[in-house]
């Protein structure tokens, strides 16, 4: 019973791939049609998710090098009131 049911979905199977258009069987760019629609809009997919990383990652950068800046700033700023306020008081 089991062994049936096996051999009626191989079965199944290679009528679906023998019956199948060679355009199903592979994409744009491995069919060697470079200038299709689907490979453009691949391609644009590609630059998009480019974009999107590339912007999340200035974001980051951006926001550390802020950080340096306002750390040395603000170090500056606070050690120089400090030390004259400890030479006034001696």
């Amino acid at each position: 019973m089991l062994r049936k049911a096996i051999r009626s979905c191989g079965t199944t199977a290679v009528v679906v791939m023998i019956a199948a258009p060679p355009e199903l069987l592979a994409c744009a760019a491995c069919y060697g049609k470079s200038d299709s629609a689907l490979a453009q809009g691949m391609n644009w997919g590609i630059l998009s998710l480019l974009a999107v990383v590339g912007f999340v990652l200035s974001g980051i950068a951006s926001f550390f090098v802020y950080l340096a800046k306002r750390a040395a700033g603000s170090n500056g700023a606070t050690a120089v009131p400090a030390a004259a306020e400890s030479t006034k008081e001696l």
